[in-house]
């Protein structure tokens, strides 16, 4: 086996003799060039991502994992579009039990990065499934707290919707609540800010690549149809499930018609698309940032938290606390078989 010894200096050292894509054995201050790809349905991998890697940050993480009775067998460094930095992987084969996301997530601002455990990782490239929230997660805003700004009854509504967020109110019951506040809100106002929503950093470039290798793309959100239906056109969804807004002489009634897309509705509809595109479980991933994201995230063969809140990011597989969602590419794309060059 082919040897890099990293040992002179130890510090310093940074990773570009890792030939991207490729598995390494790791000790001492030597990589060992590995003749097999872990198997992507035993164990554990870790990933390290959104930070300036050198060999001293290879050696804290192995001792962090191992404080936590998890032996990495082998080491990646990959890179899984232009538009991201490399990053590393950490597979340990004998782990069973993944790390609590806030305890990495605590570890890894020691690092200045970002850590996610993943067992049996999608696979980007062939097709999957992707259900993701739309306010907060696929835009920047939750549009039920700007409707109510147009409505001059901001502070009311936001403080009701983040302890709904934060799992500490029922949402159907909330959600009922803050759109009546809302009676009266003239339909023009409705579509001039349907018309300026700001997509989340990242979320464009990420839709655009999961479309590339056939995978469907839905929204199934808690907020409103009107904004569900524009995020659709802006980045290519294949359906949208949110809710309706009732509407008299083009006036808000502050009532909401039909079934309310709460956590349990959101579940499944991620289960019967699953069923609808015949796909194994561990090709369906779910995101979103609140607590009525979990029940659809743990429904999923990933479930990721993106910019949640702390109950939302420890109760996830794993999470993105701050930065793109192209970044989870990094969990799709874990070199585990051949794949295509970039």
């Amino acid at each position: 086996m082919s040897q890099i010894n990293m040992a002179q200096p130890t510090a310093e050292q940074p990773l570009q003799h890792l030939t991207l894509n490729k598995w390494f054995g790791f000790s001492d201050g030597v990589f060992t060039f590995l003749d097999y790809i872990p198997n992507k349905a035993l164990g554990l991998f870790s990933i390290a991502f959104a930070g300036d890697f050198e060999e001293k940050h290879i050696v804290s993480i192995i001792d962090f994992l191992a404080t936590h009775n998890q032996t990495v067998t082998a080491i990646c460094q990959y890179q899984p579009d232009l538009g991201l930095a490399p990053a590393l992987c950490f597979y340990a084969e004998n782990a069973e039990r993944a790390i609590n996301p806030l305890v990495l997530q605590e570890f890894s601002n020691t690092l200045d990065c970002q850590l996610v455990q993943v067992a049996t990782p999608p696979n980007l490239y062939v097709p999957g499934l992707l259900v993701m929230d739309m306010d907060s997660t696929a835009i920047t805003i939750e549009c039920i707290d700007e409707i109510a700004r147009l409505a001059n009854v901001y502070d009311e509504v936001a403080s009701v919707t983040a302890l709904a967020m934060a799992g500490k109110l029922d949402f159907s019951e909330s959600l009922n609540q803050r759109v009546a506040k809302l009676t009266g809100i003239e339909k023009s106002l409705i579509e001039e800010l349907k018309n300026a929503l700001p997509l989340m950093p990242g979320i464009k470039a990420l839709c655009q690549i999961l479309k590339q290798h056939n995978w469907y793309l839905a929204i199934a959100s808690g907020g409103f149809v009107p904004f569900a239906e524009r995020v659709q056109e802006l980045i290519n969804l294949d359906e949208v499930h949110a809710n309706v807004l009732e509407f008299k002489d083009d006036k808000l009634t502050g009532k909401v018609l039909g079934t309310i897309v709460d956590a349990q509705q959101k579940a499944v509809i991620l289960e019967a698309l699953q069923q609808k595109l015949g796909l194994k479980k561990t090709q369906t991933v779910a995101i979103g940032d609140g607590a009525n994201d979990l029940v659809m995230m743990a429904k999923a063969g990933l479930g990721v938290a993106v910019h949640g809140k702390p109950k939302v990011v420890e109760q996830a597989q794993a999470a993105i606390c701050e930065g793109s969602l192209l970044q989870l590419l990094y969990m799709l794309a874990i070199p585990l078989e051949k794949q295509p060059t970039l």
